[in-house]
């Protein structure tokens, strides 16, 4: 079976850079004004939508019972709110055709 290796903020960095020609202090720089910009306008309640990307959404969780199995107890878990990234369409489609996924879950 085929393992996926994780990818660090660093090596997308300097894939960027290289396919870009940008200076990899201004992609660190771009990269790290669009998460700024993103943690911002979803803790305010907008949601970010990047077309053939995706989206990145607040979602509600309802209020809930959970239980505190140290004391054995049930608490109120009240409703709040989870960021949320919906990729898009073609995104979707790009993964469930790529051979190196197939490959990788049999």
């Amino acid at each position: 079976m085929l393992k996926f290796k994780d990818v660090t903020k660093a090596e997308v960095i300097a894939e960027i850079s290289t396919q870009t020609g940008i200076d990899k202090g201004d992609v660190t720089a771009s990269i790290e004004a669009f998460f700024k910009v993103v943690k911002n306008k979803m803790s305010e309640g907008e949601n970010i939508y990047v077309r053939g990307f995706g989206s990145f959404v607040n979602k509600k969780r309802a209020s809930k019972v959970g239980r505190n199995i140290s004391k054995n107890t049930a608490i109120v878990i009240g409703e709040h709110y989870v960021p949320s990234f919906k990729p898009s369409k073609s995104f979707v489609e790009k993964i469930k055709l790529s051979d190196k996924v197939k490959l990788a879950n049999q």
